[in-house]
Parts: structure tokens; C-alpha cells; sequence
């Protein structure tokens, strides 16, 4: 798999990386995420789970896993993965986020899975928590969705934590959601500490049905930011024919793969996409997904893919309405 530098972080990463916010906790948003994971989903049937897809990732070419402090036991499980790993072999660079609390305790129904909290006390605390668990595997430090609403960008005092932990070596980014997810990466751009902005990448959603982060990280790669993508498969929905819309069913069905590696494909496609993520909770997923590198679509096909847009405000009306399963 090809492998490239991380913008300025200078980061070696892969083109498709592993997130593990699929398997580090029992319930998520994805669609078939009940066809997908084992009925037993105690701690240690999903760190089972984790460590194979880790291995398979490796295995792969895969040199970039994402983990944040909310996705349940997702840095313990990785943690343990790398301790476990023999003298000589590779070794990922590793991105965790702060800014989410993980407080479903284990429960498919819990009423409340994550809570947010931007606050310099939250990131003392859960950068203390991920150090603790990852040492100096941890390599890229984010914020978890940053909006304008939460005051992050304005927090001198957070600001300030963050420009400190970018001198001791940790790369600083920043997560983004939402319709708004443009506004918050400019204004991440302009912002100064002493004269220096600390973030130097950037994770946001694209996929073929939203899109309107795009013009905003084209400049952040312009400005030498590295660039991850998230969501690339609509959390489940550009995964299979059935809930894939028809321009991109129709190319998956003629090329002979999967829809979810034609959705990687068209994200990968893009000049300012450093990083793809799968966040694939089988060996089977993630393999499928990974078949997207190998995919490159032509001029029609790509422009047959814009059919699929939808407005920002509608795509995350519909994702705010996905059940934890």
C-alpha cells in the first residue's frame, strides 16, 4: 500500500488507515453493525476482535489507527496490540482525540453513550488517560468535533495546552462534524498561538453524498495540513447495494466489487485526501474496504458519482437519526 507523509507532521501513514471506533465499545451508529459483531460483545470478545483487525491491517500495509478517548476500551485494546508486537515488526502511527467522555458503561442501552466536554480540564485529564495507555505510541493528538458553538477555537487556555503539547513532538489536529464542518476548519486555519497556528491536520466527513467540507480542506492541505477522511462510507450506508444509491450500485456492480470500495475509491480520488478510514468491524469489511486502492475510476464514472450529493443540512438530519446498535 502506498505510503505518504502526513502533510507538514512529516506522519508516515498509509492511504487507508484502521479506525477502531466500530469495535471499541458495544454500540455504535452503523448500519448491520447486529449482522457484523459477535452476540457476545463483552470487553474481551471485542478485543478480540480489535487485535484481528489490527493484524489483518498490518498485514494489509495499513500505517495509521484511529482511536479517541470515547470509542469505550478502543485505546486499551490497540495498547495492548502494540505491546504485543515482535521486535522488528511494523509499527503504526497512532491518532487518538480527546473532547468526548465514553459513559454508556458497557450497555447497548444506555440512554446516554458519550458526552462532550471541551474544556482544558477535559483535555488534562483524557490526554493524561491516553498517555497512559498509549506512551509514545501516541503520535497525532485531535480535537474531537470541534464547532464554534462549543468555544474550543476561542479557549486561550486550551490553546495554549495544545501549542505546549505540539512542542514535546505530539502532532496536534482536530476532528470536525456536522453541516457546519467547513466553518470550523477556516477558522481553525486562522488561528494563531504566539504567532503560530498548532494544528497541522485535519479529520473530517466526505463521502459522495456529503461533500461540503471540500473547498475547506482543499485549503487545509494548501496550507500544509495533512488530511484524514472519516465516514467515508456514510456510516454503513454506501456499504452494501441495498442502501447504496444507484449511481454508485451501478459502477460497484460493473467493476465486479463491493460499493463500499467504490465509496473509497472516490474519496481516495481526491488531491487533498491524505488518509481514507475503514471502519470496518470484520476481517471480511476491511479487506473489502481496503479493495478500494486498487479501484481507479474514470472521468464518467466520477462525474456520475456527483448524482449522489445531498445537502449537507439532509445528510445530517438523516445521520443524527441512526440508531446505536
Amino acid at each position: 500500500m502506498e505510503e505518504r507523509r502526513l502533510g507538514a507532521t512529516e506522519l508516515p501513514v498509509s492511504r487507508v488507515g484502521l479506525g477502531l471506533a466500530a469495535v471499541g465499545r458495544p454500540a455504535y451508529i452503523t448500519l448491520g453493525r447486529n449482522a457484523d459483531l459477535p452476540a457476545d460483545r463483552s470487553v474481551e470478545a471485542l478485543r478480540q476482535r480489535a487485535r484481528e483487525l489490527l493484524d489483518d491491517a498490518m498485514a494489509l500495509g495499513i500505517r495509521y489507527v484511529d482511536v479517541a478517548r470515547s470509542y469505550g476500551r478502543a485505546e486499551a485494546f490497540l495498547g495492548s496490540w502494540l505491546e504485543g508486537r515482535p521486535a522488528g515488526a511494523p509499527i503504526p502511527t497512532v491518532g487518538s482525540k480527546w473532547g468526548y467522555t465514553y459513559v454508556g458503561d458497557w450497555r447497548l442501552d444506555a440512554p446516554v453513550h458519550e458526552v462532550k466536554d471541551h474544556s482544558l480540564a477535559a483535555l488534562q485529564r483524557q490526554l493524561g488517560e491516553t498517555r497512559a495507555i498509549l506512551g509514545e505510541h501516541l503520535n497525532l493528538y485531535q480535537i474531537h468535533s470541534a464547532t464554534l458553538e462549543s468555544g474550543v477555537l476561542d479557549d486561550a487556555a486550551v490553546m495554549g495546552a495544545l501549542a505546549e503539547l505540539a512542542t514535546t513532538g505530539v502532532a496536534i489536529g482536530l476532528t470536525v462534524s456536522g453541516p457546519r464542518q467547513a466553518d470550523v476548519i477556516l477558522r481553525a486555519l486562522d488561528l494563531r498561538v504566539d504567532g503560530r497556528n498548532p494544528f497541522t491536520s485535519v479529520q473530517a466527513t466526505w463521502n459522495v453524498l456529503e461533500r461540503s467540507a471540500e473547498p475547506a480542506l482543499a485549503a487545509a492541505h494548501d496550507a500544509g495540513w495533512g488530511v484524514i477522511v472519516k465516514e467515508a462510507l456514510a456510516n454503513g450506508r454506501l456499504a452494501t447495494i441495498g442502501t447504496s444509491p444507484a449511481p454508485l450500485a451501478s459502477i460497484a456492480d460493473r467493476r465486479a466489487v463491493g460499493p463500499d470500495a467504490v465509496a473509497i475509491a472516490a474519496a481516495l480520488e481526491r488531491p487533498w485526501a491524505d488518509v481514507v478510514l475503514s471502519g470496518a468491524a470484520t476481517v471480511r469489511e476491511l479487506e473489502s474496504n481496503v479493495a478500494g486502492i486498487d479501484l481507479t475510476l474514470d472521468a464518467a464514472e466520477i462525474d456520475g458519482l456527483d448524482a449522489c450529493r445531498e445537502a449537507a443540512e439532509i445528510y445530517w438530519a438523516e445521520r443524527s437519526r441512526l440508531a446505536w446498535t
